[in-house]
């Protein structure tokens, strides 16, 4: 009975010694990484201390470059806008937003890999700041627009794999104007029909293009609209939706891109949240003819207008009585 006593005493004390042990471990752990963090912040100090930022803006920008940091942005990224910002004299308050940005999306669980590859876009640009804000604002628009149409997708019971690469191919898509509601059926059709992750990216791309080629041809968002909702209502599958948009968006180029006088529509631009890059000139359309300048109308013969009659030469006098 004794023995018995002294094994059941033997197993708590040890069961005590393990505890303190993880309690002990768990504490040395924190404090190493709250130390890493501190040291990191004291790296970032260092080079906010050579730009002309104040004080106050100092201040500010360390505060959300630690938020960052303890959300799991890594310090390679937030160290690299921060150098960037400072080298293009980009502001203090301008840089607390696109970290506000990226700390936002962070936090809702999206990949911020897009809006740090748009950041470091824009800063090689040399795009002003206004511009900077409105294109990763926008991505990150995109981006929980595509995790929508994932959750959808999710919630009709749908098993999806490679969840973060797929919202990243969405957005990308919306980006390009593909709407949203064709980036659904996609998505749901092609894992339906056990498409892989890559098909479906690589159709998502696609679509991309296509979107594209269709504004480059001066058709509206509406009327972009509309012929991929055609596509999408002729296609049993999502092998034939690239297909029947290509049919569709050649038809629309041949027919409805004329306006009445052989003038052909302006090309639109869209605000896409795509940085500005040079432009070239607008691509020359399939089946166009050139036409003259309005008021050069050809005529069969070069004789001019014929003499017109008088009125008293139109109809007889009347009768003398």
């Amino acid at each position: 009975m004794t023995l018995s006593k002294n094994k059941i005493k033997f197993k708590l004390i040890l069961s005590l010694i393990t505890l303190f042990t993880i309690f002990c471990f768990a504490i040395s752990a924190f404090s190493a990484g709250t130390a890493s963090i501190n040291e990191q912040i004291e790296q970032l100090r260092s080079i906010i201390d050579s730009s002309s930022y104040s004080a106050f803006q100092s201040r500010m920008i360390l505060n959300t470059a630690q938020d960052l940091l303890e959300s799991g942005v890594s310090f390679e990224d937030t160290k690299n806008i921060i150098e960037n910002s400072v080298e293009k004299s980009l502001d203090a308050y301008s840089m607390k937003k696109v970290f506000d940005v990226i700390l936002e999306t962070q936090q809702e669980g999206l990949p911020t890999e897009p809006l740090i590859n748009k950041v470091n876009e824009g800063f090689a640009k040399n795009v002003n700041n206004s511009v900077l804000i409105s294109v990763i604002s926008n991505k990150a628009e995109n981006l929980k627009k595509a995790d929508e149409i994932l959750n959808e997708a999710l919630q009709e019971g749908l098993e999806i794999n490679g969840e973060e690469e797929i919202v990243k191919v969405l957005a990308d898509s919306m980006e390009n104007d593909v709407p949203q509601e064709s980036l659904s059926w996609l998505l749901k059709t092609g894992i339906t029909e056990g498409k892989s992750i890559k098909e479906i990216s690589e159709i998502s791309e696609e679509l991309s293009y296509l979107s594209l080629m269709a504004y480059d041809s001066g058709l509206s968002s509406e009327e972009i609209s509309l012929l991929f909702k055609k596509a999408i209502e002729n296609s049993t599958n999502i092998d034939e939706i690239c297909e029947n948009l290509q049919n569709s968006l050649d038809a629309e180029i041949s027919t409805a891109k004329i306006e009445e006088g052989g003038t052909a529509k302006p090309s639109t631009t869209t605000d896409s949240g795509t940085l500005p890059t040079s432009s070239t000139g607008s691509p020359v359309e399939v089946g166009e003819t050139p036409t003259q300048e309005a008021g050069e109308a050809p005529t069969e013969t070069g004789s001019g207008p014929e003499p017109s009659t008088s009125p008293t030469e139109e109809a007889p006098s009347p009768p003398e009585n």
